[in-house]
């Protein structure tokens, strides 16, 4: 990653550690918390940047788990065309976000799975709101499908 100095400045505000390590924090919890204990496995972790940072997908998100992944994906081919390049372009913010939340007691690994250690969105208001809101619903949302594998072979992705 570019020194903070060298990063333009849009990318700062949205590709920064604390903000993705929230949104991770968001998912993992919510995914706990849906799962009755289950942490979310360290590699579906890395999909729920690419999912709500990504504005117009993240307003395409269901409205509640009750949709299931296929349908979704079916019904938003071009968002889901383009899942693959965006989560390769996010992979180092992603994981310097990781290293944030893993410094600052925001996550924690454990046995290969993420947990997450932060409370709710709290009295967060606008778009850091919605961005927490829906990193939690795509965390409860993947507890629905059994296999991480099959979640990544409906969005066009491979571990």
């Amino acid at each position: 990653m570019p020194s903070w100095g060298d990063r333009p400045q849009a990318g700062a505000v949205f590709l920064n550690p604390a903000l993705l390590a929230a949104v991770q924090a968001s998912a993992a919890r919510a995914y706990e918390r849906e799962s009755g204990g289950r942490l979310i496995v360290w590699p579906l972790s890395f999909i729920i940047a690419p999912l709500v940072l990504h504005r117009p997908t993240r307003q395409a998100l269901p409205s509640s788990v009750r949709t299931h992944l296929s349908s979704w994906v079916s019904e938003h081919p071009v968002l889901v065309a383009g899942l693959p390049a965006r989560t390769s372009s996010l992979l180092p913010a992603i994981r310097e976000g990781m290293r944030f939340g893993i410094r600052h007691r925001m996550l924690a690994v454990e046995h290969g799975a993420v947990r997450g250690l932060l409370g709710g969105a709290g009295r967060s208001d606008g778009e850091l709101a919605e961005l927490l809101r829906a990193a939690a619903l795509a965390g409860r949302w993947m507890t629905r499908t059994d296999n991480p594998s099959t979640v990544f072979a409906l969005l066009g992705m491979r571990p």
